[in-house]
């Protein structure tokens, strides 16, 4: 196993001509991955974190800046130098190759002995319950299963690093949890370090022991889940982070300048005239099983916002146009500068 290191790493698209003029990607990206740590990079669709992912896996060159591995720049090396193995969006499997031959094909390629070989395959196959499905074709398989002899075909290569592009992209809601119980549990046996890409924040959450969160192309918060969604380091991660997100509503008169932040959960329904009470006008609600969203306009200095607040399902259902009043708990209420958008202190 192996650490990753990125040091103030950019990524430029060379000039095409003098319309098209060199496109920069990357903004000189510092983090460090722990040795066996399981770290998430999202963020919306465009912000890099494939290309970032891509730079360490070698399919993409560095423009300027450091990775390592481990003890070594793997700047100038090629992909099957860095000892690492990748699981991609799309499963590229061999159709006309059993379960049994895609996962050992690569090791074969490498010369691997047989007997070495099965010994890695069949330990494979029994992490990831595939031993009763070695004989069958892809076609045969479900998506669940074919991301599994995926993931099992990057075990056997016993790399220093795992890299994994949107693995789950492809797969319908219920596989797409199960799967991630699958690569938490794969990760606990194996400590091998990860990398993993998604713009799922619900994979990111469920799965991360850190986020690395881009934005554009510049990292915005490298925090764990808790802290990530407790203290978001800007607008954009409050904005990010949380179905729904955070509720944001610039300040105005002796706070001007700056942007009051509260989470849906932390809004409480009050009675008529409480004290601190907003008073709010429902716009629409939505029933999620266990609880229930109402949508709301909230008019302050002239000015509306639009926020959410998220209740119990079995409290009375408010009726459109109602007026409600909800409470912010003050002791999760938060601040961003309106200029900068980051969090105050």
């Amino acid at each position: 196993m192996a650490s990753i290191t990125l040091s103030k790493v950019v990524k430029r698209y060379a000039t095409v001509s003098k319309d098209k003029p060199a496109t920069q990607v990357i903004h000189g990206v510092s983090a460090e991955i722990l040795d066996g740590e399981f770290v998430v990079i999202v963020g919306p669709s465009g912000c890099g974190k494939s290309t970032l992912l891509r730079m360490v896996a070698g399919l993409e060159e560095v423009t300027e800046g450091e990775i390592k591995i481990g003890d070594r720049v793997v700047n100038d090396l090629e992909p099957a130098e860095r000892d690492i193995a990748m699981v991609f969006q799309n499963y590229a499997l061999y159709p006309h190759m059993t379960v049994e031959g895609n996962m050992a094909y690569g090791l074969k390629i490498a010369g691997v002995p047989k007997d070495e070989i099965k010994r890695r395959v069949d330990k494979a196959a029994a992490t990831l319950e595939l031993s009763h499905l070695l004989t069958r074709r892809p076609g045969q398989l479900s998506g669940g299963q074919r991301q599994r002899v995926a993931m099992g075909r990057a075990i056997v290569r016993e790399p220093q690093v795992f890299l994994f592009d949107e693995p789950l992209s492809n797969l319908d809601a219920k596989l797409r949890a199960q799967t991630r119980l699958e690569i938490q549990k794969l990760h606990r046996e194996l400590g091998i370090t990860s990398l993993f890409v998604t713009h799922d924040q619900v994979e990111a959450m469920t799965l991360a022991e850190r986020i690395l969160i881009l934005n554009a192309g510049v990292i915005e918060q490298f925090d764990t889940p808790d802290n990530v969604y407790k203290k978001p380091a800007s607008t954009f991660v409050a904005s990010f982070i949380g179905s729904p997100p955070m509720n944001l509503i610039p300040q105005t008169g002796k706070d001007v300048g700056k942007i009051l932040g509260v989470r849906p959960e932390h809004l409480t329904l009050a009675p008529t005239g409480a004290d601190g009470a907003w008073v709010v006008t429902v716009q629409a609600t939505e029933l999620l099983g266990a609880e229930r969203l109402i949508y709301a306009k909230y008019d302050q200095n002239k000015e509306s916002w639009q926020i959410v607040i998220r209740v119990d399902s079995d409290a009375v259902t408010p009726t459109i146009g109602e007026t409600l009043h909800v409470i912010p708990r003050a002791d999760q209420l938060h601040s961003f500068d309106a200029a900068t958008t980051k969090r105050l202190s």
